[in-house]
C-alpha cells in the first residue's frame, strides 16, 4: 500500500490548509484548559505548539497531547460546521471512497471478522461507532450477513448510512443510550477516532456503561511512539487540529483498565510509515531516519516496514478489549 492510495496528496494538502484556516476561526479566543496526560493522569511537558494548540508529551508513559484544550462544545461545533470538517466528509471520502474500500476497508472487514471469531463473538451483532461513509459497514454485512448499526454524529454522513439501509444512531457516543442499540451480544468498533475524543476515558467509561459482559470493542488509532510521527514530530500531518490524543501501546493499555475494561491484545499492524518519511523527508528531523529512507530500495524500505510493524512501532495501532 502506497499513502497517495488512499490519501491523494493534493485533496489531503487542501483538507489540511483548510483545516489550519478552521483552527483560528473556531478556536482563536476560545477558553481552554490544563488537563493531565488522558491515559495516565501524570503531568506533561510542553514538546511544541502548531495551528494555535500546544502540545504536551508524558513523560511516564509517552502520550502525545493537546492541553490546554478548548471546550468540548467548541469541538461539536467545530464538526459540524466548519469547511474542513465538511470537507472531509463530502469531498475527501467521495474522491477516495473506492481506492479506500479496496485498499482499506475491505481487508479491515476482514480482519475484524477474523478477530471475532478467534475471541468467540463472530456472530455478535456489529456497532460502528463514527462510522462515516458506511463503507466499512457495507463490506462486513455483506461479508459476514450480521447486521451492523452504525453511531455517526455528521448529518450529511449520518444521512449517506441511512440511505445504504443501515440502522443509525446520529448522536456522539456520549450521549448514546442502551435503548438505542440493537438487543443481546454486541460487538463495538471504532476505526481512526480515538484520536478526535476530547475525553477518552469519558468515552471509555461510558461504552462500558453500555456493554455486558464478554461483549468486545476493537479500535485502531492513532500511535505517537510510530516512527514517522516521531521522525517528523511536529511536521508530522498525523499532527493536526482535530488530534488531540495520540495514545500508544503501553498507555492505551493503562487508559483501558482505569476504564475497568480488559485488555485482549494491542498490535501495529501499520503498513505506511516509511513511505510516509520517504514522501517527506525532507522534513524528517532526525539523520538516522533521512538517511535510511534516502539510501535504500523500495525492497528494503518494505522490510523496515515489517520490522516497524511486528515489533510495535507503527503509528498505525490495533486495539481490542472486552467488558469482564
Amino acid at each position: 500500500m502506497k499513502e497517495e492510495e488512499i490519501r491523494p496528496r493534493k485533496i489531503f494538502d487542501e483538507y489540511l490548509r483548510l483545516a489550519a484556516i478552521d483552527a483560528d476561526k473556531y478556536f482563536s479566543g476560545v477558553s481552554r484548559r490544563e488537563i493531565p496526560c488522558p491515559a495516565c493522569a501524570g503531568k506533561g511537558e510542553y514538546v511544541f505548539s502548531k495551528h494555535g494548540f500546544s502540545y504536551e508529551e508524558c513523560p511516564s508513559c509517552r502520550t502525545l497531547f493537546v492541553s490546554p484544550r478548548p471546550s468540548a462544545e467548541s469541538f461539536f461545533r467545530y464538526y459540524k460546521e466548519s469547511d474542513s470538517a465538511q470537507f472531509f466528509a463530502t469531498t475527501f471520502y467521495r474522491e477516495t471512497a473506492e481506492a479506500r474500500r479496496e485498499k482499506l476497508w475491505r481487508p479491515k472487514a476482514l480482519m475484524i471478522k477474523e478477530k471475532l471469531k478467534q475471541y468467540g463473538a463472530d456472530r455478535h451483532s456489529l456497532v460502528d461507532i463514527g462510522g462515516g461513509y458506511g463503507i466499512f459497514a457495507e463490506e462486513y454485512s455483506r461479508l459476514t450477513g450480521i447486521p451492523v448499526s452504525v453511531i455517526e454524529p455528521g448529518p450529511e454522513l449520518a444521512d449517506t448510512c441511512r440511505n445504504k439501509g443501515f440502522h443509525v444512531i446520529e448522536s456522539f457516543l456520549e450521549k448514546v443510550t442502551e435503548e438505542q442499540l440493537p438487543e443481546g451480544p454486541k460487538a463495538f468498533v471504532s476505526f481512526e477516532l480515538f484520536e478526535h475524543l476530547h475525553d477518552a476515558g469519558v468515552f471509555l467509561q461510558h461504552l462500558h456503561s453500555l456493554m455486558h459482559s464478554e461483549d468486545i470493542f476493537i479500535f485502531t488509532t492513532l500511535s505517537g511512539t510510530g516512527v514517522d510521527i516521531q521522525a517528523l514530530w511536529e511536521n508530522s500531518k498525523s499532527i493536526s487540529l482535530q488530534h488531540l490524543n495520540l495514545f500508544n501501546p503501553k498507555s492505551i493499555q493503562i487508559l483501558i483498565e482505569r476504564a475497568s475494561l480488559s485488555l485482549v491484545e494491542v498490535t501495529t499492524p501499520g503498513k505506511l510509515d516509511i513511505d510516509i518519511l520517504f514522501n517527506n523527508r525532507s522534513l524528517i528531523k532526525e539523520r538516522f531516519w533521512q538517511t535510511l529512507v534516502d539510501q535504500t530500495t523500495e525492497s528494503e524500505r518494505q522490510k523496515w516496514q515489517d520490522f516497524i510493524a511486528q515489533n510495535g512501532w507503527s503509528s498505525h495501532m490495533s486495539v481490542v478489549c472486552r467488558c469482564p
